[in-house]
């Protein structure tokens, strides 16, 4: 247990709006979070760009897998199903069938940016409305309109997010960060990193990010 005074943990959820993984550990984390109620945390969206010189116009989801990867269609799609059913275990719909395409993310990372000036339950919110949109609903999450009607379905201001989309808005804010995660190290999402020293990586099960969480927790002064 903790009380009052203690610091929350800080985590940084380092992820991509379009990496499958990601939504599959920011599930298990939050899991993991509820169940260690009693120990305050801090959770903080930082973007990486699985594709960052992805074409406006995006690409074939299973071309692009085979193309990136090496791996034949058979085995893009088999990935695709063991992935759907592990979302399904934690509570999160991958619809394979919908999901397409394969999207630039940088605009939705700069929306995620000044959705965390904005508050982090509404960026937490902004993140899961991006993970919903592309991944359940197989929508464009690179295109303006959609992004702002997400971020207005998060709390944020419609308006404002349009505004910043249409402009460059965060754009330098937004290399930094992610400069500073791929200079430090982080080459593969999602990198979960506690107290910004204590490094996760990957999809892992509800039970890692709970223990990780637990022993934080005990060790804090």
């Amino acid at each position: 247990m903790t009380d009052a005074a203690t610091p929350p943990i800080r985590i940084d959820f380092v992820s991509d709006v379009s990496c499958p993984w990601c939504a599959i550990g920011l599930q298990a984390l939050e899991q993991a979070i509820a169940r260690v109620g009693e120990i305050p945390v801090e959770l903080h969206f930082q973007p990486f760009e699985l594709n960052p010189k992805m074409p406006a116009e995006g690409e074939d989801a299973i071309g692009h897998l085979t193309a990136k990867y090496g791996m034949s269609e058979a085995q893009a799609r088999q990935n695709g199903e063991a992935i759907r059913a592990r979302g399904a275990e934690l509570g999160f719909r991958f619809d394979m069938d919908r999901r397409r395409h394969v999207w630039n993310t940088f605009d939705a990372h700069r929306l995620l940016h000044w959705a965390e000036l904005e508050g982090l339950e509404k960026q937490r919110a902004l993140k899961h409305a991006l993970l919903r949109a592309y991944f359940s609903d197989g929508e464009n999450v690179s295109d303006h309109d959609t992004l702002a009607r997400l971020a207005e379905s998060a709390g944020l201001d419609g308006a404002r997010a349009r505004a910043i989309v249409a402009s460059d808005e965060y754009a330098d804010a937004v290399r930094e960060r992610e400069r500073h995660y791929t200079g430090g190290g982080i080459t593969a999402v999602p990198s979960v990193i506690f107290n910004n020293r204590h490094l996760v990586q990957g999809g892992q099960p509800v039970d890692v990010f709970e223990r990780a969480l637990r022993q934080l927790a005990t060790a804090a002064p």
